[in-house]
């Protein structure tokens, strides 16, 4: 079954280069495009489609407050792509729903896998971001997490998918890394999140940050 997709770009030449890529992916499927955040939002409503790759900096209706109101009538996940990230619209389009949050630099062949994460329920923001977050959140006081009882409980597996994640990998590019299945790797992250009671992808890094799982070898 493929995944329907809406791209939002106020930039035609963007949006076309955007649509090829993904058409070009086994199971996706662009089912519109908008040129700015209210076509996006209509868009939606008439397509259904299973996500939304939103830019930021648009007309008429700019891509957060698109967000905010797709998110708000449907179970669209929204994945921002945008050549800004400034810290408040990170904050701005997480708060508004938004499932992801992408610079425009990234390779085609890593957007690709992101839409497919992120249309699977998971979080997903970029590397220099997710630093970012990791360094604002890290000179905090911890927060609750349960304790290093949960870390020793780990297996060596998920020690190695908990460095990885560290790394800003998707599930797909850590089954790669170690040579299993993109499910398998699935799992583990599911593991790791109920294990260390992490509130999602981000909440492992930063844990895995303050815990020294940063920058082990996965080998």
């Amino acid at each position: 079954m493929s995944l329907r997709i809406v791209v939002a770009d106020d930039q035609e030449l963007v949006r076309a280069g955007l649509s090829g890529i993904l058409q070009a992916a086994p199971e996706l499927c662009v089912v519109g495009e908008a040129a700015n955040g209210e076509q996006a939002v209509e868009l939606a409503r008439a397509e259904r489609p299973d996500l939304v790759l939103m830019d930021i900096r648009m007309p008429v209706l700019d891509g957060i407050e698109a967000t905010r109101r797709i998110t708000a009538e449907q179970d669209a996940k929204v994945l921002i792509l945008t050549t800004f990230d400034p810290d408040e619209y990170v904050y701005a389009a997480l708060h508004g729903g938004a499932s992801g949050f992408l610079l425009k630099d990234i390779a085609p062949r890593r957007l690709i896998e992101a839409v497919r994460t992120v249309a699977a329920g998971e979080m997903l923001l970029s590397p220099a971001i997710t630093k970012r977050l990791v360094a604002r959140f890290t000179a905090r006081p911890p927060a609750a997490t349960k304790g290093p009882a949960a870390l020793e409980a780990l297996t060596s597996r998920e020690r190695q998918v908990l460095a990885l994640v560290a790394e800003g990998l998707t599930n797909d590019e850590i089954a790669r890394a170690l040579f299993i299945g993109p499910g398998t790797a699935k799992t583990h992250v599911r593991h790791l999140l109920t294990k260390l009671d992490a509130r999602d992808r981000v909440h492992l890094v930063i844990i895995a940050y303050r815990t020294g799982f940063a920058g082990l070898d996965a080998s």
